[in-house]
């Protein structure tokens, strides 16, 4: 072996092992007692999944182990998931993580015993450095050692990424960075080559189009990536075109490509997500969403989905940002100068570099689509990065030869200038990555223990209702079917419904509709009504409003209806149908089958602690203005107590003081108090003049609401946890209850 290929072998390994043992450090729960942490911790002594989207990933992988597929059950020749969005969607997410893990399971346990769940805990831990591994070697191709060790380097601690593959992040992310650097450095080696050799440039072409199918598999993001290859390259061949320039040579590889990508996406996933592929871009910029509009649109309340300020994409893009940008400037100077771009970046060509910048800019516009989508910035920003860093020892490198540096023409002079570069552009980055190892799981024992209890003590066909961000561990852990998850409305597979009859309800459902309904039954006061809604849509799902829409054909209208007749008995909703809204008897007779099942579902309500703080959300969806479609902006907020003594004082503005027991909020007087301690409350009245309630709870937060929902379900089952006629505690423990109807 030679001496390169071995310092190679050892650049490898140190890559990989500054990844895996940076991100080994988040399972230690820095900063709580050995008793705390105990408290967020399973049977194998590991913390509870940092993403709760792990849990959907797990499921789906078990069920690949039982049975051979990803589906609960397979309907039609289509695997169907039962257990999400009750009752039941056909299942369409990228299988790669779950045969992944499977695979990797399978080979640990022929040598030990190792549970699945252990299994999905470590592996983004493992996978991740492999990113790193990749934009080495990617950036070995087109700039020196000291610039392909700071992109694997880079790779492996840029903040936002690391904080997504650490221990118990089982999800998708792991993969984001590997597929893109593969897929871009096989698009640049076709650019490097297209003019040298065409059979290379078809070559690298296939190997590209082969790493982008590879993607689709692994994230349904991957059209962007697609999209962004395509428009630059059509552009470039026009443009060519345009000016008089041979463009065959392009032609032929844009053509391989774009064959191998779309007929191996064809092959192995279906039709369907070619169907996606043509129409996603509509849904990028709104219009496949009109169908929804009526209806609050859940995904505001998903904090990823908002677009990051200035000082978020700082702290995780950390110094990627400034060398980045700097890196892109280089290398249009050096491409300028013919002399130096022999000398500093003999294989880069301005094609490559009008890829790279157009790449950038596409990561940019990515953000106004949320928080989430900075993953697409990232892997631009490290390539320029890398290159910038290269530059800096290139330049070093003709210092050396220059009259007035004779002091750097010594090697290990030379050498120590680049290790310090290195260390300046990436120390900052691993330093950073420490704050994201206290981390802490979205869950604890008590929503794994009522999990547990409602697996062990109800029936299979019980369907839960809880908050959508722990529908995952619901169907994971309690295996039963819930009514919302953190797949919400299924919006990714919104473009392709009207084209394919995998979905029987096309757009209508599933929908941000279904949450609407949920909400509805927290926030109202009328306990028959909260009632009717989840029975309804524990037993028939969607299909009541669809019907009645149907006929009336108009949301707001259909929305009335449906809260004027879900609270009533079956006789007195059939007569306000008849004589009210002048249905037909025979109209009637469908729609109450679905509305008002004679047969319901058994089924359960999940309260956690957690939930306090979305509160806020409960109210905006649950008492949505459907005329105007807007909320009426009513009074939440949630504090924390900072002070205690004779005068509490809340971080929402809220003091009371306990000898007194006076209580302001903002310094005005509320119209009632309620004190809620060990599942026991007590209301006191104070100003009927006033609009606002607030409730003090185990000492430990204050709860500002409007007056108008002093009684809602939410109120009652949340924050006093007692208190209603129709709902009874089956099982509860410090922060979960499980509720049952009377």
């Amino acid at each position: 072996m030679n001496k390169q290929f071995l310092v190679r072998i050892g650049i490898i390994l140190l890559i990989f092992s500054v990844g895996l043992f940076l991100r080994l450090d988040a399972v230690n729960l820095d900063g709580y007692s050995d008793a705390e942490k105990s408290f967020y911790q399973d049977e194998n002594g590991l913390p509870y999944m940092i993403e709760l989207d792990s849990y959907y990933n797990y499921r789906l992988t078990k069920n690949l182990l039982e049975h051979g597929y990803m589906g609960d059950a397979i309907i039609n020749g289509v695997q169907w998931d039962l257990h999400s969005y009750y009752p039941g969607v056909p299942l369409d997410y990228p299988p790669l993580i779950a045969y992944l893990t499977a695979f990797i399971y399978k080979f640990v346990n022929l040598f030990t015993e190792i549970p699945l769940l252990v299994v999905c805990f470590w592996l983004s831990a493992f996978i991740a450095p492999l990113a790193g591994i990749i934009a080495y070697l990617f950036m070995g191709r087109f700039t020196n050692q000291y610039g392909a060790v700071a992109a694997g380097v880079l790779t492996v601690t840029i903040p936002f990424y690391f904080a997504r593959t650490v221990p118990g992040w089982f999800d998708t992310d792991m993969f984001n960075l590997i597929f893109p650097f593969l897929v871009v450095w096989f698009l640049f080696e076709v650019f490097d080559n297209i003019n040298k050799s065409t059979e290379k440039g078809i070559y690298f072409s296939i190997f590209s189009g082969l790493s982008l199918f590879l993607f689709s598999l692994a994230w349904s993001g991957w059209q962007y990536l697609f999209y962004i290859i395509i428009i630059f390259w059509a552009i470039h061949i026009i443009w060519s075109s345009f000016k008089g320039e041979n463009f065959k040579n392009h032609l032929y590889c844009f053509s391989v490509f774009l064959i191998t990508t779309i007929v191996l996406v064809w092959l192995f996933t279906g039709f369907i997500n070619i169907i996606k592929l043509l129409y996603s871009p509509l849904q990028l910029i709104g219009l496949y969403g009109a169908s929804w509009q009526d209806w609050p649109n859940i995904y505001i309340s998903v904090s990823e989905l908002g677009p990051p300020f200035l000082e978020e994409l700082l702290a995780v893009l950390g110094v990627s940002i400034y060398a980045g940008l700097l890196g892109i400037i280089w290398i249009g100077r050096i491409l300028s100068n013919e002399s130096l771009q022999n000398r500093i970046l003999p294989r880069m060509n301005w094609l490559s570099f009008s890829f790279l910048v157009f790449w950038g800019f596409a990561g940019i516009f990515s953000l106004t689509q949320g928080y989430r989508f900075i993953m697409l910035i990232v892997p631009p920003l490290i390539v320029s990065t890398s290159f910038m860093i290269g530059i800096s020892v290139q330049y070093l490198n003709i210092l050396a030869n220059s009259e007035k540096t004779l002091f750097l023409r010594k090697k290990p002079v030379l050498t120590f200038f680049a290790i310090i570069i290195l260390f300046v552009t990436l120390l900052p980055g691993i330093i950073n990555v420490q704050m994201y190892n206290y981390s802490t799981p979205n869950i604890d024992d008590d929503y794994w223990e009522a999990a547990i209890w409602i697996k062990n003590n109800t029936t299979k066909n019980t369907v839960i209702v809880t908050d959508w961000s722990f529908g995952h561990v619901c169907t994971a852990i309690a295996d039963r079917s819930v009514v919302q998850d953190g797949r919400m409305g299924y919006i990714e597979t919104l473009s392709a419904r009207n084209y394919d009859n995998l979905y029987p309800f096309k757009d209508k459902s599933p929908s941000t509709s279904r949450n609407y309904w949920i909400s509805r039954s927290f926030s109202t006061d009328n306990e028959s009504l909260s009632a009717g809604i989840l029975q309804m849509i524990t037993t028939t799902g969607d299909q009541g409003f669809i019907k009645i829409n149907m006929s009336i054909k108009n949301t707001t209208k259909t929305v009335e209806v449906m809260n004027n007749i879900l609270g009533l008995q079956r006789s007195d909703a059939k007569e306000l149908l008849i004589n009210h809204y002048n249905f037909q008897d025979h109209q009637v007779e469908e729609i109450l089958k679905l509305t008002h099942p004679e047969n319901p579902s058994p089924m359960v309500l999940v309260t956690y602690d957690n939930d306090i703080v979305h509160g806020f959300w409960t109210f905006e969806f649950g008492e949505w203005n459907f005329q105007e479609r807007r909320t009426n902006n009513y009074t939440y907020s949630v504090g924390d107590v900072e002070k205690k003594g004779d005068l509490f004082i809340f971080s929402n503005d809220v003091m009371w003081d306990i000898k007194t027991k006076n209580v302001v909020w903002k310094n005005k007087t509320p119209y009632c108090v309620g004190y809620v301690k060990n599942r026991s409350s007590e209301k006191i009245y104070m100003d009927s003049n006033s609009d606002f309630c607030i409730f003090i709870i185990d000492d430990k937060k204050a709860v500002v609401m409007d007056k108008r929902f002093e009684n809602s379900i939410f109120t009652k089952l949340v924050l006093e946890k007692s208190n209603s006629t129709i709902y009874k505690p089956l099982y509860a423990n410090k922060g979960v209850t499980v509720w049952g109807l009377k």
